[in-house]
């Protein structure tokens, strides 16, 4: 029997998948397989909330599998080597991967290819996986890739996208492929109690029936906070259960301005990823530097902590932050507010707020979580730097009826209407019956205070 092994990392699904179906038809038997990295704890990468999603999508893959006549491989150790074991182990000669875009997944493809190769076996690295375009496939002249997205966008779109491919229907693996048990979400702590569930099924269901119900309002809707009109797709995408590639398939033949503005967005995640394949060091420095200075000490140590809490004493931003702890999750439009108040209001260390949403975020993708906050602390790929979003304008627009902060800020929910945007200005009386701070920065001082530490005053 000849043998193949596919390695899984973001892309925990059957449907569409390159590296599975080249994998099958290299070779009779196909090994399966998912290795637990200790590398990604180490690095801080492993919390809870996206360890228990993770979970859910490796139980979800071994049961498709074993649907399909095969199973899940589960190993733990640094992936090198045990594809390495694995190959001795069932003298497998190709090994499948999708290309990754971070440095770490760089230098575990440089690794996977030497140990690979003194195996006397192949490696076979597949673009356009975790991505609908892969990075670099459009550069500007001069560039090795775009900084700015609009003109990204205009040369994505004009791109031939690959077809996606059905989930096969038979996978066998061969006996001498040893497991470990697929881990299950009973056995993480810390997870967050609203927490979406994962797997390819799943992510499957919800994108059939938000494609269905809500696609063409998407346009409209997708920054309305209370409405939550968003996909909420994005764990499914950044674990892989669900393709880039066809989800862009999918929303262009439904049609329309909502499938339009899904699609940009799309193109938005592949920018991101990009612009960090091209430039792995953003990742944890600034992609275009503003020399900042940012505040440290005691005062700004009980900003950050009451940002974290959802006590600024700004309604819009308090919910936003409460919403990610809560779900692990959080809208959109929430994420801009609360990286912009942090940032710009508060003037705090984008790589602050980046920590605090990657220990929580279930969807929380290195590309775009460091990338989306480096272009909300204005050290990005922002063409308006400089811009500060106010949290009261921003409740009142995305927010009108208060739907959203009543919902996350309980203390509030008396109050009616747009006053919840700004309880500061209740009469004394009432404003006592309230169990809610003051705003912890007058938003003119934090203003003035950022544009002076930028040179703008």
């Amino acid at each position: 029997m000849t043998v193949s092994v596919v390695l899984f990392t973001s892309d925990l699904r059957l449907h569409d998948h390159p590296p599975l179906r080249a994998a099958l038809d290299a070779a009779e038997e196909t090994v399966p397989l998912f290795v637990l990295d200790p590398g990604v704890e180490a690095a801080g990468f492993a919390a809870p909330n996206r360890r228990a999603f993770l979970a859910d999508c490796l139980q979800d893959l071994d049961a498709a599998l074993r649907d399909r006549g095969g199973r899940l491989v589960v190993r733990t150790g640094d992936p090198a080597d045990v594809v390495r074991e694995v190959m001795a182990a069932t003298d497998a000669r190709e090994v499948h991967v999708a290309a990754g875009v971070s440095g770490y997944a760089a230098r575990r493809e440089q690794r996977l290819r030497e140990t690979v190769e003194a195996a006397g076996g192949l490696l076979r690295v597949h673009d356009a996986v975790v991505t609908a375009l892969p990075p670099g496939a459009v550069t500007p002249q001069g560039s090795d890739h775009f900084a700015v997205f609009t003109p990204y966008h205009r040369r994505w779109a004009e791109q031939r996208l690959r077809g996606p491919l059905a989930a096969p229907r038979k996978v066998r693996v061969p006996r001498d492929a040893g497991s470990d048990p697929v881990p299950t979400r009973a056995a993480v702590t810390g997870v967050s109690p609203g927490l979406t569930e994962g797997g390819e099924r799943a992510g499957r269901a919800r994108a059939s029936r938000w494609l269905r119900g809500h696609l063409a309002g998407y346009e409209g809707g997708h920054d309305d906070l209370p409405g939550d009109l968003t996909s909420r797709l994005s764990p499914h995408l950044h674990f892989g259960t669900l393709s880039a590639t066809e989800l862009v398939h999918r929303a262009r033949k439904a049609g329309g301005p909502g499938a339009e503005a899904f699609v940009r967005q799309l193109c938005w995640r592949d920018f991101h990823h990009q612009v960090l394949a091209a430039r792995p060091g953003a990742a944890t420095g600034d992609y275009r530097t503003k020399h900042d200075h940012w505040r440290t000490g005691a005062g700004a140590d009980r900003d950050v902590a009451a940002w974290k809490a959802g006590r600024t004493g700004y309604p819009a931003v308090d919910a936003a932050m409460r919403q990610l702890a809560h779900e692990g999750w959080m809208h959109n439009r929430g994420r801009l507010l609360a990286a912009s108040f942090l940032t710009k209001t508060l003037y705090i260390d984008w790589r602050t707020g980046a920590r605090h949403f990657l220990d929580l975020l279930v969807d929380g993708d290195l590309a775009n979580n460091q990338l989306n906050w480096q272009w909300a602390a204005g050290t990005g790929t922002d063409t308006r730097p400089g811009r500060v979003l106010n949290p009261v304008r921003q409740g009142r627009r995305h927010d009108p009826d208060g739907v959203y902060v009543r919902r996350w800020v309980p203390e509030l929910a008396g109050l009616t209407g747009a006053a919840v945007h700004e309880p500061w200005k209740l009469a004394a009386s009432e404003r006592a019956r309230y169990d809610y701070p003051e705003p912890i920065v007058e938003l003119a001082d934090g203003l003035d205070r950022f544009r002076a530490a930028r040179g703008k005053d």
